[in-house]
C-alpha cells in the first residue's frame, strides 16, 4: 500500500481583530451610515457611550435614592379605639347618672313629675291640719289633699269603689301614706278599667269617682296632687311609685281595717277602728 507523501504543513492564518470590534463592543458603522450614530440615526444625536448619562455606558452614575411612597393610613385600629373610648365614657357617665338618681329623695322625684302640685310648700294651715273632727268638713281642694279629717280612715288595700267616698275618711288614708286615685263621674269604662288595673289588690291604694272633678283623673297623696286627662298618661305610674307610702305622715300606719262604705260621712265614724286625734 503506497503512502502519500505529506505536503507542506498548512499554517493557520492570523486574523487581526480591530479595536472597535469584538469583545462585546458594537461593530464599526457600516459604510454610508450617517455621522453621529448607526444607520438611520438622526443628525445631532450624540455617539454611543457619551450620552447624557455619562461616559462608559453609565459608569460612575450616582445611585438614585428610591422615593418612599406612603401607603394609606390604617383606620381600623383607630376606629376600634375610638369606639372603646366612647363606650367607656358612656358607661362611666351612666354610672354617675344612676348614682345621682339613686341619691334622690322621694321629694326630689315627686318634684320631677310634670304638672304635680306640692301643697306642702304653701304652708296652708287648712291643709296642714291633722286633727280629728266629726261630721262633714270643708276642704281647700277638690279632691282634698290634707287637713282635718274623720277619726276613721277609708280602707286602702287596693280597694276599688264604684261610688264616691267621704272626703273625711279618704284624707285620713292619705295621712297613713295611701295614694287616692280619683276620676270624674261618667268617665268611659275603658279608662276606668285601666285605672283599676293600677290600683286593685295593691295596698296603700284606692280608687273612686268624684263629682264635679275639673279633670278626667286626679291623684292625691298627703300634700300632693296631679291631674291628667287620660288613663294612659305615664305620670300616673310615676306618681304612685314615688309617693305611695313615702308621703305618709304616720310611718308604719296601716290601710286595712278602715271604712269600706261609700257615700258621705255619717257621724264620728262609719266603723270601729279609729286613731287617736292627730294620728
Amino acid at each position: 500500500m503506497s503512502m502519500s507523501t505529506p505536503g507542506p504543513e498548512r499554517v493557520p492564518s492570523t486574523v487581526k481583530v480591530d479595536k472597535t470590534s469584538g469583545q462585546g463592543k458594537p461593530p464599526a458603522a457600516k459604510s454610508g451610515a450617517k455621522p453621529g450614530g448607526g444607520s438611520g440615526a438622526r443628525p445631532g444625536n450624540r455617539p454611543g457611550g457619551k450620552g447624557p448619562q455619562g461616559k462608559g455606558g453609565g459608569k460612575g452614575r450616582k445611585p438614585v435614592t428610591p422615593v418612599k411612597v406612603s401607603g394609606g393610613r390604617n383606620w381600623g385600629p383607630i376606629l376600634v379605639a375610638g369606639v372603646v373610648v366612647l363606650l367607656a365614657a358612656g358607661i362611666i357617665g351612666y354610672g354617675v347618672f344612676a348614682s345621682m338618681k339613686g341619691a334622690e329623695t322621694w321629694e326630689d322625684k315627686a318634684a320631677g313629675i310634670e304638672g304635680i302640685v306640692n301643697y306642702r310648700e304653701q304652708k296652708n294651715p287648712q291643709i296642714d291640719a291633722r286633727d280629728h273632727k266629726d261630721g262633714a268638713l270643708t276642704y281647700v281642694t277638690n279632691p282634698p289633699v290634707g287637713g282635718a279629717h274623720n277619726a276613721q280612715w277609708q280602707n286602702c288595700m287596693g280597694d276599688v269603689y264604684t261610688e264616691p267616698i267621704a272626703n273625711e275618711h279618704a284624707v285620713h288614708s292619705l295621712e297613713h301614706g295611701a295614694v287616692w286615685v280619683t276620676y270624674k263621674q261618667g268617665l268611659g269604662a275603658d279608662q276606668v278599667d285601666k285605672l283599676k288595673s293600677k290600683v286593685q289588690g295593691k295596698d296603700f291604694l284606692m280608687l273612686s269617682p268624684v263629682a264635679n272633678l275639673d279633670k278626667n283623673i286626679s291623684l292625691q297623696a298627703w300634700g300632693y296632687q296631679l291631674k291628667v286627662d287620660n288613663a294612659d298618661d305615664k305620670r300616673i305610674d310615676e306618681f304612685i311609685k314615688d309617693l305611695r307610702v313615702n308621703a305618709t305622715l304616720e310611718p308604719n300606719a296601716g290601710c286595712s281595717g278602715g271604712n269600706t262604705a261609700t257615700g258621705p260621712v255619717t257621724g264620728a265614724g262609719n266603723g270601729t277602728n279609729m286613731d287617736q286625734p292627730g294620728n
